[in-house]
């Protein structure tokens, strides 16, 4: 068997970010009935299985279990995987139609479209949790309600967007998930059918997703993406009666209106620039400065809209206390940080008192210069515009870039703490390399001013050229 892959940091993760209830299961068709005795603490439940109860041993029981076609109660479950043949009291529709459906005819036409492994290929199948690394799985079948499948139907489609398609033959609906998947290398959604609720103890609120292995990598990425925008399991409700108005996303209620306010009806053009922590934002900013770019600060509005006799100091005192002050009536910054770190709820209120003045700001000082210099090329610093979301603010994104072993070295020597402690910094972070998906610029700050400088004028020049052309 392939060399085993340490599965366990990212099943840990997911189960956080999905608060999952059963272990995603690891599953894997093999070739020959030797390779089950290769897998350790592997269990051969004997007398007559269903697939779906090795299943729910897997997830529930936390075994690792293994069986031949013999090892199953009936053909129905072997033929599916393709360890034997269907017989022909299934083929000519007699099975399906004692209990499923009305006739031998409907019974004919349910088994044709149940989709089945081609007979002869394989000879076992293994399952187990996935966490335990107990071999290289060829799909992972991650069992949650509704809300959670609809949050890894969204991760997966985060980066690549396609649409998915799922089918439901109904009852041996293990067919629609393991098989389809198989079939076409995508992930596939089932709705578990009768029997696996009866003999599999799947609940009354689960759904099954059945994911190739390959692709579990891009669903954890997906949800931590969705996670840094706000999307997260459990979904928190609005309120049927309440007024939306201040819970939908500003992009949902006026998107068209406030990129024409950002963007106004003039020639301006708006550079977002951003990047990781210690990589050198501020420097690259003050060379487009001298080039003649005007400059907007995400970080100084942010200082600004909570100064002593602001409304938005005011709030923030309002709900966190006075103990967020300082002595002389300033925001104690690293007490509110302190508050708030870990915290979501506590976080996302703290924005809502300070990111409607940030933006309002943001928005005067883009207009002001643009009064000014109706074709002015705008640069505004925002450290976390990818984690935010701002991208759809600004014409085109800069992203200043340095390697993450250079980030560690210049945050510990600016910060005087060890590179461990930087480290562990960058960890709670999103990797800047992440962030590169979003520019349309990069500027490589990982070598000298000069070398730096260079590729600011060449990007200087790009703009020069995007701004003339409107």
């Amino acid at each position: 068997m392939p060399e085993k892959r340490d599965w366990e940091p990212l099943v840990r993760r997911m189960e956080r970010l999905l608060r999952l209830k059963s272990f995603p299961v690891a599953f894997k068709m093999l070739a020959s009935k030797a390779e089950l005795e290769a897998i350790p603490f592997l269990r051969r439940p004997r007398g007559g299985n269903t697939l779906c109860q090795l299943i729910n041993l897997a997830r529930n029981f936390d075994w690792s279990v293994g069986a031949e076609a013999d090892d199953f109660v009936f053909a129905t479950c072997p033929s599916i995987l393709g360890l034997s043949e269907l017989p022909e009291s299934h083929r000519d529709g007699t099975f399906r139609n004692i209990v499923w459906v009305a006739t031998k005819e409907d019974g004919r036409r349910y088994e044709a479209a149940i989709p089945r492994l081609p007979v002869g290929k394989y000879a076992a199948v293994a399952l187990a949790p996935l966490v335990y690394n107990p071999f290289e799985p060829d799909l992972v079948l991650i069992y949650a309600n509704p809300a959670q499948i609809m949050l890894l139907v969204n991760a997966l489609q985060f980066r690549d967007y396609e649409v998915m398609e799922f089918r439901c033959v109904g009852e041996s609906s293990c067919s629609d998930a393991i098989v389809r998947c198989y079939q076409s290398g995508k992930p596939s959604v089932g709705i578990p059918c009768y029997g696996e609720r009866r003999y599999g103890h799947a609940q009354d609120d689960e759904l099954v997703m059945a994911v190739p292995a390959a692709l579990m990598d891009k669903a954890l990425a997906g949800l931590e993406a969705l996670y840094r925008r706000g999307v997260r399991y459990p979904i928190p409700f609005a309120g049927a009666e309440g007024d939306l108005g201040v819970e939908f996303p500003v992009a949902y209620k006026s998107l068209d209106e406030m990129l024409a306010r950002v963007r106004g009806q003039d020639g301006r053009l708006l550079v977002g620039v951003t990047g990781g922590i210690a990589s050198g934002k501020s420097t690259v900013a003050r060379m487009f400065d001298e080039l003649g770019a005007r400059t907007i600060d995400f970080d100084l509005i942010a200082r600004q809209v909570v100064e002593p006799g602001t409304p938005g100091l005011a709030n923030v005192v309002a709900y966190f206390g006075q103990q967020v002050l300082a002595a002389d009536g300033t925001l104690d910054r690293k007490k509110l940080s302190a508050i708030v770190f870990g915290d979501l709820e506590k976080r996302k209120k703290l924005e809502s008192f300070t990111h409607p003045p940030i933006y309002e700001e943001f928005f005067k000082q883009a207009d002001a210069i643009a009064q000014e210099d109706p074709r002015a090329i705008i640069q505004v610093v925002v450290p976390l515009l990818v984690e935010l979301n701002l991208q759809y603010l600004f014409d085109r994104v800069l992203v200043v870039h340095v390697a993450a072993e250079e980030q560690v070295r210049r945050l510990a020597a600016r910060d005087g703490i060890t590179a461990d402690a930087a480290a562990n910094i960058l960890k709670a972070q999103l990797p800047i390399d992440e962030k590169l998906q979003f520019a349309d610029y990069v500027v490589d700050n990982s070598g000298d001013l000069p070398a730096s400088r260079a590729q600011v004028l060449a990007v200087w020049e790009k703009l020069q050229a995007d701004a003339r052309r409107g």
